[in-house]
């Protein structure tokens, strides 16, 4: 495994990115090889609450992981997310299903797999940008700008020089700064221009999937089975970390490091990854859970969807946990957002990838 997204595999160019693997939406497909799959937001009354569709047309968006620089389009995070956490992981998923001997780096590979299903959904990249748009976002920026700024004028001021190490992934941050003076003027300014978009969501990606996944490596983990009259339910954001207190107290807010968080991943129809991070002691590998902890995590799963629910039946469950939306006005905007988004992020990427560094 490599942590360079620029050393991929392949020559065809990959727009249609899925944010959930194929290789993984394809453990809840039926004999004609096609999902059940309920939507969440619809146009109108009339559509289907479930409706049979192949891998291929589900779960993914044109450009979603492009990157826009100055010498063209690259599908570089695309071909790297399936070289590094996708493919590693299907013999481990295939041996989950067999229930065969799991080794130390079939374990690693679900967990890397799972982190990345963490981060790569647009269900997570909105969280992000809500993050990244509010007040404390711009302070900080702020204020290291004008750390950075004192730090060479002090210098300056003594003669001396200094001198940075990049970290590792720096060349894709998406940001610049320009200096410049105006004739005759004493002091010059310092611009720094950075963008929230999709580019800073896949720098985000990369330091997630290259740093801070070793904190998941570190826990205990295990693998449950529902009682044997259900099935995993699993969905567009089926990576789900949960802070829970009560039937009526819980969140979403969890993090991979956070004492107490639960995380749940359905690998397949049968088989889900579980921790609760700091317990030392959890289910025995292959459990059948109790049916009210069944009902509970389906009920989690379902609530954490985003825009799509998938069943290996249609499962009216689903439709008591997870009302679906009926709304022409916001099913529109959101398709004309996805029509607009790669020409509009693209723009903001060459602005800063074009420029000289």
């Amino acid at each position: 495994m490599t942590d360079d997204p620029t050393q991929t595999s392949g020559s065809e160019f990959q727009k249609d990115n899925h944010y959930v693997p194929r290789l993984y939406l394809k453990r809840w497909a039926n004999d004609d090889k096609a999902v059940n799959t309920y939507r969440i937001l619809v146009p109108h009354q009339n559509v289907h609450l479930w409706k049979r569709q192949s891998t291929k047309g589900l779960a993914y968006h044109e450009h979603l992981y492009t990157r826009a620089m100055a010498s063209g389009e690259t599908d570089e995070v695309e071909k790297w997310l399936a070289r590094d956490f996708e493919e590693p992981a299907e013999v481990p998923l295939q041996k989950v299903v067999s229930r065969a001997r799991l080794s130390r780096e079939d374990w690693q590979c679900l967990i890397r797999f799972a982190a990345a299903q963490d981060v790569r959904t647009p269900a997570r990249m909105l969280e992000m940008m809500r993050r990244w748009h509010s007040a404390e976002m711009g302070g900080c920026f702020q204020g290291i700008l004008e750390s950075s700024v004192n730090e060479y004028a002090d210098a300056m001021r003594q003669g001396r020089s200094i001198q940075r190490t990049p970290s590792p992934g720096t060349e894709y941050f998406p940001g610049r700064v320009t200096t410049g003076i105006e004739p005759g003027a004493e002091e010059g300014f310092v611009r720094a221009e950075m963008i929230t978009g999709r580019a800073y969501w896949l720098f985000a990606i990369r330091r997630l999937l290259n740093t801070t996944i070793n904190t998941l490596l570190e826990h205990r983990w295990t693998i449950l089975c529902p009682p044997r009259h259900m099935r995993w339910l699993t969905s567009d954001d089926p990576f789900v970390k949960l802070n829970f207190h009560s039937a009526a107290t819980y969140d979403f807010k969890g993090g991979w490091g956070s004492p107490g968080t639960e995380i749940l991943l359905p690998l397949d129809p049968g088989h889900m990854l579980y921790t609760k991070i700091g317990e030392r002691r959890l289910w025995e590998r292959n459990v059948q859970v109790p049916e009210d902890t069944a009902l509970g995590f389906q009920k989690f799963t379902s609530e954490h969807a985003h825009r799509l629910i998938f069943a290996v039946d249609d499962d009216p469950l689903v439709q008591r946990l997870r009302p679906r939306t009926v709304d022409a006005v916001a099913f529109r905007h959101e398709q004309e957002q996805w029509a607009r988004w790669n020409k509009q992020q693209g723009e903001a990427e060459r602005h800063v990838y074009g420029a000289a560094r």
